[in-house]
This record gives C-alpha cells, sequence and structure tokens, in this order.
C-alpha cells in the first residue's frame, strides 16, 4: 500500500494510469467496464487505499443515488424497524439511503427536508410528522422531489402506503369484547393521523357490537409513549377511574407503559383467575413479545409497508410506473394473541 493519502479522483487517475472518464464509469457501475479493466481499477484501489466521495460522485451526476429517508422519531421502534427494511432494500439496488429524523419537532422536518433537497436526491420516501408539520414545506418538497409517503397518510407526494386501521382495530375491538369485558380505549396524543383515525375505528367497532365507546384521552404531545402510558396509567389507577377492566391501547409503546404502571400497583395483567386487567395494543412493536406478560396487539405488516413502498419509489424514479394520480395502498393487521389479554 503506498503511504500517500489520495484525496481526489484526479490526483488517484494521474497515480493509477487509469483516465479519469474510465475510472468515472466504474464508480458508477463496476460492471459497466470490462473485466479487465475492473481488475486494474480494484488493485490501484487497494494499493493506493483510495476511497471516493460518494456524496460528490452522486451531486456530478444528473440522477443522483442518493434516496432519502425521513421518520418523526427514529427512536420509536416501529420506525427504526421500517427503516431497516428500507434501507437494506434500497442498498441491494445499488441506492445510497440518507436517514433524517424530526425528532417530533416541526423545524427539524423542515431542516431535514432542506437539507434533503439540496443533496438533489433520486427520490424520497417519508413519514410526515402530520398534524404539526408544517404542510406547506411538505409540500413543496413533494413537488420537487418524486416521494412516496408512508405510515402518516398526509395527502402528499405520489403515493401513500400504511396499514388499515378500520381493519385492525375492530379486529382487537371484536376479539375483546367476544372473551370478557368490552374494551375502553387509551388514546395516544394525536401526534399523527394515525391517532384519529384509530380513534374513530374503535367508536365504529363497539358501536357496531351494540356497546358504547368509552375513550380516555391521555395528557401529553410529544412522542413519549411509554412514559404517558406509565404516568397516565399509574394516575388512572389510583383514582380508580378506569372504565372497564379491559383497555385497549393505541399503540404498543403506550400499553408497554401502562403494562409498568399496573405491576408497580401491584394489579396482575391476564386472562384467567386472579387478573385485575386486561391490555392490548396495536402495532406489533418489535418488544411486544418480550413484556410481562407479553403483549395481545395487532400486527402492521413492517416488511409488506417497506416493500410496497421502495417499489413504487424506484417505479417512479424509472419512468415504469408513474400514477397518474396520488395512490393509497393499505394492509390489513394481524391479530397477535398473547398472554397480556
Amino acid at each position: 500500500m503506498s503511504g500517500k493519502k489520495i484525496r481526489t479522483m484526479e490526483e488517484f487517475s494521474k497515480l493509477s494510469g487509469i483516465s479519469r472518464p474510465t475510472l468515472s464509469k466504474y464508480f458508477h457501475d463496476p460492471a459497466s467496464v470490462r473485466k479487465t479493466t475492473r481488475a486494474r481499477v480494484e488493485v490501484a484501489l487497494e494499493e493506493y487505499d483510495y476511497r471516493p466521495n460518494i456524496f460528490a460522485i452522486n451531486q456530478n451526476r444528473k440522477l443522483t443515488k442518493t434516496i432519502g429517508i425521513l421518520v418523526p422519531y427514529l427512536a420509536d421502534p416501529f420506525f427504526a424497524e421500517i427503516v431497516r427494511l428500507i434501507e437494506r432494500q434500497c442498498i441491494d439496488a445499488g441506492y445510497w439511503p440518507i436517514v433524517f429524523s424530526a425528532h417530533g419537532e416541526k423545524s427539524l422536518e423542515n431542516n431535514a427536508l432542506a437539507t434533503l433537497s439540496s443533496l438533489r436526491p433520486a427520490g424520497a420516501l417519508i413519514a410526515p410528522l402530520g398534524r404539526s408539520s408544517d404542510l406547506d414545506v411538505v409540500r413543496r418538497f413533494t413537488e420537487e422531489v418524486p416521494t412516496v409517503v408512508f405510515d402518516s397518510n398526509v395527502r402528499v407526494g405520489k403515493a401513500f402506503v400504511g396499514s388499515n386501521n378500520f381493519q385492525s382495530i375492530p379486529l382487537v375491538v371484536d376479539y375483546l369484547c367476544r372473551t370478557g369485558e368490552p374494551p375502553c380505549f387509551l388514546e395516544m396524543p394525536p401526534v399523527n393521523p394515525n391517532a384519529n383515525k384509530r380513534r374513530e375505528a374503535y367508536c365504529q367497532a363497539m358501536e357496531r357490537l351494540g356497546h358504547d365507546p368509552k375513550v380516555i384521552q391521555v395528557a401529553g404531545g410529544d412522542w413519549g409513549f411509554e412514559r404517558i402510558g406509565l404516568r397516565e396509567g399509574t394516575r388512572l389507577i389510583e383514582a380508580r377511574s378506569l372504565p372497564t377492566n379491559t383497555i385497549l391501547c393505541s399503540n404498543d409503546r403506550l400499553a408497554i407503559g401502562l403494562l409498568a404502571a399496573a405491576y408497580e400497583k401491584g394489579m396482575r395483567v391476564g386472562h384467567g383467575p386472579g387478573c385485575a386487567l386486561r391490555i392490548a395494543g396495536h402495532d406489533d412493536h418489535p418488544w411486544a413479545q418480550f413484556t410481562c406478560p407479553p403483549l395481545t396487539t395487532v400486527s402492521q405488516d413492517y416488511k409488506a409497508i417497506a416493500e410496497r413502498s421502495v417499489k413504487i419509489l424506484f417505479g417512479i424514479i424509472d419512468g415504469t410506473d408513474i400514477p397518474e394520480e396520488r395512490t393509497e395502498t393499505l394492509f390489513d393487521g394481524r391479530l397477535m394473541l398473547r398472554s397480556s389479554a
């Protein structure tokens, strides 16, 4: 290995004796150059320990290989798992994914979109904050960059991919009503459109089954759902103000906090003799099967949402499948029966 540090492609071209156009062609697509040339480049890369500036290469292309991914809160395991699946597909397809988190804040979402736009991405996959988004900023971005929206159905972009809340919530409501006392609904703060849809779906399902909906709106307007579930659950248990002994939480993170509150108050959660509460959630959070007791919930189809979102975006980017009008794809949930309910 040479002791000289190569900083530019021009320097690498001069030292290796390989033309700059050939190197550009190789870095764009190694298979596009002859096998013997590819071997020469790879030997030179090893000898001079040169690594090209991928961002600079991208910016010099008419179409970059960058895919932007924006989520509202990357610490949320749901978004972390979706991003992992999307990243893998982008990488396997030869794209360079860049991930941004809005941290639940409008200003940071706006900054992320501005930064991403400056990188001239080939496309973007975004889950907007929703209620607190600056919709004009989000809309302008999606008008400039091919964009597929997932999870948070803000009406922007070429397509939306997410879960069918009006199928998944009735699925778990029906189960809970059949197997015990009808559930009340512990609602997450309405930080994105899913919150309102799940409340509406719960009320419709209860009324269809002949029961009065009982919605409990918890205090808090941020993404710390476990903390909110613990705090509000403790308050409700201490005040003995839970209207039923069966609680359906609007997401699993809220349910995990409620499980902790029940444990701290010495209340056994489950379905059977000696159990004081039944608790269920929604999403099939990656940790839901490891709570104590394991959480009954409705799964979102993470894999299907990620794959369909990426497939639609790639079709738009390469021009093979550009929707004439904005499309919506909703995947049904699946009931995951565990010990908590």
